[in-house]
């Protein structure tokens, strides 16, 4: 919904004043400071107000997120729209309550004294999601509020940058390509893809000549379930990671609650679509496309399957590569069955999970809002917390802490590395000595 936002505040930018209103479904978001870190991270530009205890969702009445109330100058409501809403409708409706506002003088031409918060000073603004480049011994960060892609050395020296300086959804070089909030991360064939998340498009940087071309989107983001059809013809919903495997990309697509998948060796022709996953939003197992999913927003690739973190669920969750593969839940049990707990699957939590990844033989997930790294055990549908905590704070697993990290791969030797999102770091996760400690990420 933010997009449609900001779409209606650069057409009405005298008229019309947007105040969010944060009504939380997890525990972690009733804070003041991660709501802080919230707004930073989606570029929010208008007041939000912390609704910790849903007063004023009881007040107004609302029943879903996201809910749309237009106030007129005198307070009172004078329309209410429950889910999406798009610009484009939005606008006239905006556009005849002005001209009556306008005629009864009712309208105050005045700014507002908002002043907005900056993040922190850092080389990485919110970093989303990592990639490990083994054979190159090379680091892929998606840099997301910077809307840039940065290879880098395990030192932390950056040896390429791809996008930045402006959000947009520009192709070309290095220089002149322009990424929006990129996410997910896929390495493969000297070739680098990106779930370009706010543009909903898939990008390639072809990193021998660092050209960048859409391969996926139109820049629009989807009303509705499209059909299978030319994926530059195709629009895309929030693609929040991709992964490649035996000649197929897979895009976990939140905004549709499904993974949808491409087969790269069709080239420009190649063909787009649901690949899991109903539509419904939900936590329901069975043969792939007619299970529900939650907002998958991380991949995780193995010899038995897709693994993904289903985000809204709380779970994670898996698709067998068999062409009438269905689909498993290791952990999670509900939409509204989320907390901080280990063990078994009639007992574990997560909260909000963004990423999972395989290191050897283990599963791991970012279990973002809980701000921890922690392990899955598939056959036995169990979890077990390897270490976290909000803060700062590194060294070995006792101390070391996280601040809600969104991304996660598997590193040299036995090692994981995370995108600490909110500390604006990439750390280096030692399994056998469990220690963590920062990848110094700087620019030459």
């Amino acid at each position: 919904m933010l997009p449609q936002l900001r779409k209606l505040e650069r057409r009405f930018p005298d008229e019309l004043q947007v105040v969010s209103v944060h009504s939380p479904k997890f525990p972690t978001e009733r804070e003041t400071a991660n709501l802080r870190q919230a707004v930073l991270r989606l570029r929010i530009e208008h007041p939000v107000v912390n609704d910790a205890d849903f007063d004023v969702w009881k007040q107004y009445g609302a029943r879903a997120w996201p809910t749309i109330f237009f106030v007129d100058p005198r307070g009172n409501v004078i329309g209410a729209h429950e889910g999406e809403l798009p610009a484009e409708t939005a606008t006239p409706l905006i556009e005849s309550w002005l001209g009556e506002y306008r005629a009864d003088g009712a309208l105050a031409a005045e700014s507002l004294a908002l002043e907005r918060e900056t993040g922190a000073d850092s080389v990485l603004s919110f970093p989303g999601k990592v990639e490990y480049d083994l054979a190159g011994e090379r680091l892929f960060i998606a840099d997301t509020n910077n809307d840039r892609i940065l290879v880098a050395g395990m030192d932390g020296l950056v040896t390429a940058v791809f996008g930045g300086g402006e959000a947009g959804l520009t192709d070309g070089t290095a220089e002149e390509a322009r990424f929006n909030q990129p996410q997910g991360l896929a390495l493969t064939d000297g070739a680098l893809f990106v779930a370009d998340n706010e543009n909903h498009a898939v990008r390639r940087i072809e990193l021998a000549s660092g050209q960048i071309d859409t391969i996926a989107g139109t820049g629009e983001q989807a009303r509705q379930l499209p059909v299978g059809r030319p994926a530059r013809e195709t629009v895309l919903s929030s693609p929040w990671d991709v992964a490649v495997h035996d000649g197929w990309l897979y895009v976990a697509m939140a905004g549709l609650h499904q993974l949808w998948g491409m087969r790269l060796e069709e080239g420009e022709g190649a063909q787009i679509g649901p690949w899991a996953g109903s539509g419904t939003e939900g936590i329901v197992d069975g043969p792939r496309l007619e299970a529900e999913l939650a907002q998958p927003s991380g991949l995780a690739i193995s010899a038995a399957g897709l693994a993904f973190a289903d985000s809204e669920s709380s779970g994670v969750r898996q698709v067998a590569w068999e062409p009438d593969g269905g689909l498993a839940t290791f952990i999670g049990q509900g939409l509204f069955h989320f907390g901080d707990a280990d063990g078994s699957q009639e007992r574990a939590k997560l909260q909000h999970p963004l990423d999972v990844a395989w290191a050897g033989e283990g599963l791991y997930v970012a279990d973002t809002f809980n701000h921890k790294i922690k392990r899955i055990y598939p056959q036995m549908q169990s979890v077990e917390t390897l270490f976290g905590g909000h803060g700062s704070g590194l060294g070995r697993y006792l101390e070391a802490q996280l601040d809600e990290p969104g991304g996660l791969c598997a590193g040299p030797g036995h090692s994981l590395i995370v995108a600490d999102t909110n500390n604006h770091r990439v750390c280096l996760i030692e399994l056998d000595s469990a220690q963590v400690r920062e990848i110094p990420i700087r620019l030459p």
